[in-house]
């Protein structure tokens, strides 16, 4: 029975054709076809597990990368170049100021400049005992920039104030300007890289903060625009006596108006455009309200005397304090958050000073 069985089997070597015919033709493709699914269902398997795995290894880099990141820059407070462009290129915020946040790349332009200054032009090592006192400092001081930076935009954005290109490029060119004549934009480039290791595109975004501050607080600032066309109706009526005039206006410690003079100095001085407006009158006559580069208030200029090379003016100043008055309001009601540390520091009292 056993060898009858062996008999009626069918031999696989022999059930296999020799030869491939039109009527084989079919059986070879199966053959084929079914001997390559071996191989081919495990490499699917394998295949999908290799990207499993691959989303799992990157996300888990991802996450990585972000705890130690977040740890340089909050935690750490790595101020270093590298982090500084990380800043640039995405938006972290080191503070909320009236629920704006506060750029950090806006904070380490400051610093950076700062400690750039303290090494270069003072010697200044920033990890002795002194240098950590002035360290502290100066991030404090970039700090309250950068917040007063962050607010004024946020009431440029209110008011509809945009500062134009031509608006820094002629801020920039006034900058040129010196006592001996006007330096190249590539002296004034390497001094500004020099002195505080900021690129041309540093320093326009610094004149461009500092335009956006200057034009936000006139536009707020009622108060001083009052005070300011109260001393202007006093001079039309012929009124030149200046201590006069402040008296006349007053007002409180912040708002009242002061005075004082320059003395003799260069006509070419940098006083943010006082001495051009003065050297256009005539001695005893005063101008009429003149807003400087400084963005500090309202001025009024009296020529006393004048030669080819020298000036000397007396002026009455009308200064600026809503500004500050609500930003120092934004922090006492604890609306300003810092999300860094700054050590051996006391809060600020928000003056843009």
């Amino acid at each position: 029975m056993k060898k009858l069985l062996r008999k009626n089997k069918p031999d696989p070597k022999k059930s296999i054709p020799t030869r491939i015919t039109n009527d084989t033709v079919a059986e070879h493709r199966q053959r084929i076809l079914a001997g390559g699914r071996r191989f081919k269902y495990p490499m699917q398997y394998a295949r999908h597990r290799l990207v499993l795995t691959t989303v799992i290894i990157t996300i888990a880099a991802l996450l990585l990368v972000t705890v130690v990141g977040w740890w340089q820059l909050y935690s750490a407070q790595n101020t270093s170049t590298f982090f500084y462009r990380v800043t640039k290129v995405l938006p972290l915020p080191v503070a909320k100021v009236d629920e704006h946040a506060v750029r950090y790349s806006d904070y380490l332009m400051y610093y950076n400049g700062s400690a750039h200054w303290l090494r270069k032009s003072e010697q200044v090592d920033l990890s002795s005992k002194e240098g950590q006192r002035q360290n502290d400092y100066i991030k404090r001081k970039s700090m309250d920039i950068a917040v007063t930076s962050a607010y004024a935009d946020k009431l440029a954005a209110e008011q509809q104030i945009t500062i134009s290109t031509e608006r820094i490029d002629a801020a920039v060119t006034e900058a040129r300007t010196t006592a001996t004549g006007q330096i190249s934009q590539e002296t004034y480039d390497a001094s500004a890289l020099s002195t505080l290791g900021w690129t041309p595109g540093e320093y326009r975004q610094e004149i461009k903060n500092r335009l956006t501050l200057q034009d936000v607080s006139f536009a707020i600032d009622s108060a001083a625009k009052q005070k300011q066309q109260q001393v202007g109706e006093l001079i039309k009526k012929g009124e030149t006596d200046l201590e006069a005039v402040a008296r006349t206006v007053g007002g409180e410690d912040q708002t009242k108006p002061t005075t004082a003079t320059s003395g003799l100095i260069p006509l070419t001085n940098a006083d943010g455009g006082l001495s051009q407006a003065a050297a256009k009158l005539e001695v005893g006559e005063v101008s009429s309200a003149v807003r400087t580069t400084a963005g500090d208030g309202y001025y009024f200029v009296k020529l006393l005397e004048k030669n080819k090379t020298q000036i000397n003016y007396a002026y009455i100043h009308v200064p600026l304090s809503e500004f500050n008055n609500r930003l120092r309001t934004l922090r006492g009601e604890h609306k300003v958050s810092e999300y860094i540390s700054i050590r051996g520091s006391d809060m600020p009292d928000g003056s843009t000073n």
